[in-house]
């Protein structure tokens, strides 16, 4: 895993565009402050900027960095979530412009998975997590179902957990607004 982080960070330092394994499904990624690469992934997907993509954190503390409030409800959420869960959050600050909601809104996701958490904490900044289809097409379950096209446009393509066969399946959305209150979006 140590050769494969060291490749994958480098690939993500100099603004490249990663195919990744998250602990959800195959994903999408690069730095989620570098508006080029988020432009790339747009592109790729074939999907307008004006559907916002999510973001992996390595763990909470990261939080503070790109909000302007971290609400007490959403780390309770954090803290007692069986599935990994995603939260979208108000008033998002120093992530990529065109990744960001037009309300300011970002989801976050705090990673569970080991890979992208010692990746996250290599570059020291969130990544984009966008799952690895063309817009209107079905999220792959597998390494293997991902699109051709998708596979031949990114820089990198992850060399870990490409044989797992278990269909993965998308995380939990909770919205939290300034004031906390939250809304389940998908369960």
């Amino acid at each position: 895993m140590v050769e494969e982080l060291r490749k994958t960070a480098d690939h993500l330092n100099r603004g490249h565009v990663i195919l990744y394994p998250t602990d959800t499904i195959w994903g999408i990624g690069c730095d989620a402050t570098d508006p080029s690469a988020v432009e790339r992934i747009y592109q790729m997907k074939q999907r307008s900027d004006k559907k916002s993509m999510l973001v992996l954190m390595s763990g909470p503390q990261m939080l503070h960095r790109y909000l302007k409030n971290v609400p007490d409800t959403a780390l309770e959420i954090i803290r007692s979530a069986k599935k990994p869960t995603t939260i979208i959050y108000p008033e998002a600050v120093h992530l990529a412009p065109n990744l960001v909601a037009g309300d300011g809104s970002i989801g976050i996701r705090i990673t569970s998975d080991p890979f992208c958490k010692r990746l996250i904490e290599s570059i020291g900044l969130p990544i984009v997590s966008t799952s690895a289809n063309t817009s209107g097409n079905p999220s792959p379950g597998s390494f293997r179902e991902i699109e051709t096209l998708l596979l031949e446009q990114v820089d990198y393509v992850v060399r870990w957990r490409q044989d797992e066969k278990a269909p993965s399946a998308p995380s939990s959305i909770i919205r939290v607004n300034v004031k906390g209150e939250t809304t389940l979006i998908r369960p």
